[in-house]
């Protein structure tokens, strides 16, 4: 049924429980596993902060990854991990249309309700625009 999933992960207890189940649907269905974390730049600054921003957000991408990929290594999978910059929920849904994968998992994270309802979530907006099946974990 799923040959190629698609994880979004940010380091958050959501985005750990939906690489879990992500690791989960993978062995079952022997699937290709692909997780990507997104950088996002500061929405003001000069070009200069806004490169080391990013900068140090892909170090930290790249550290906060490494236990993941240990676990992809030892799970025999065939896997790939990416580090993006930009908007999260666009790179989710490029990245899910790029690579052809049949479903995305992703963290929910709680906003209060006026916080959704201004600027919408990061899981909605993947929702409302994924090319395939969309798991959010809680």
């Amino acid at each position: 049924m799923f040959d190629k999933i698609l994880v979004a992960y940010d380091g958050s207890d959501a985005a750990g429980k939906a690489f879990n189940i992500a690791l989960d649907l993978a062995e079952k269905y022997g699937a290709e596993l692909k997780v990507l974390a997104v950088a996002q730049p500061p929405e003001f600054g000069s070009e200069v902060e806004t490169e080391a921003v990013l900068e140090d957000s892909r170090k930290h991408y790249q550290h906060v990854l490494k236990p993941l990929k240990k676990r992809l290594v030892a799970s025999g999978l065939k896997f790939h991990v990416e580090v993006a910059s930009g908007h999260p929920a666009e790179h989710i849904v490029m990245a899910a249309e790029q690579w052809s994968v049949n479903i995305i998992v992703l963290g929910h994270r709680g906003r209060g309700l006026i916080g959704r309802w201004l600027l919408g979530s990061v899981a909605k907006q993947v929702m409302d625009h994924a090319p395939c099946a969309v798991l959010v974990a809680r």
